[in-house]
């Protein structure tokens, strides 16, 4: 199978209305920046959407929520973004915040094949309501499910062409599990080489799981929050 394609307009090419995506990255790190442009520029819409975060208001997934192209939202944080905020105030945006873990692990159970795990994060509060409780030694644990998508699209710093690929620093934390966890998943990368060329020993996530790969460019890395400390 070729998995190599020239960029992102042809990787995201079926992605129709209606779908479930998950968006890799962690705040601004490690999103992938060239397909979210291409999905603005398709113009998908009723779009589920699982990612750590919402993205800002002119950059990541916030482009797409200017554009009206999200119908849901499943994620973790979502504090940066005012027009987030004005659409799930408004009640255009279904929105499910999950715990940060949680989400993480729903992900993961999804690529591992879990249907279902128990977590003690968010007993007591409003993430409990209408999920299963039982007590492990004593202590309370929710019923959590798998979360599965019909497209994973993550961004990795090196990848080669039978879509085994290598994340840098933070861009490690959401990735690898939603690779593992869509029907087809597409991987855009900083750096593209030829099949053994990156050393098996440093791989993050497997080829297996990536059906298509192409190198990314123009990536802008944003700082989502900048601080100056005064002397």
């Amino acid at each position: 199978m070729n998995k190599v394609v020239s960029n992102a307009e042809e990787a995201i090419r079926d992605i129709q209305d209606g779908m479930t995506l998950m968006l890799g990255g962690f705040g601004l790190c490690g999103i992938p920046e060239n397909c979210i442009a291409a999905l603005v520029k398709k113009g998908t819409k009723d779009l589920t959407c699982i990612s750590n975060n919402a993205g800002v208001d002119d950059f990541g997934i916030g482009l797409m929520l200017q554009q009206k192209q999200v119908k849901k939202m499943i994620s973790s944080y979502v504090g940066e973004n005012a027009e987030f905020e004005r659409q799930l105030l408004s009640g255009e945006l279904e929105v499910e915040l999950i715990p940060q873990g949680t989400l993480a692990e729903r992900c993961r159970a999804g690529g591992a094949g879990i249907p279902a795990f128990y977590t003690p994060a968010g007993f007591g509060t409003e993430v409990a309501e209408g999920k299963e409780i039982r007590y492990f030694n004593g202590k309370p644990y929710l019923l959590e499910h798998w979360l599965k998508a019909d497209f994973a699209i993550v961004k990795a710093w090196k990848g080669d062409a039978t879509g085994n690929l290598i994340y840098k620093g933070t861009a490690r934390n959401f990735n690898p599990m939603m690779a593992t966890a869509g029907k087809i998943t597409i991987a855009e990368v900083e750096e593209l080489y030829p099949a053994g060329a990156l050393d098996p020993n440093e791989i993050h996530t497997p080829g297996i799981f990536v059906q298509r790969i192409f190198q990314g460019n123009n990536y802008e890395k944003r700082i989502e929050q900048r601080t100056f400390l005064s002397e």
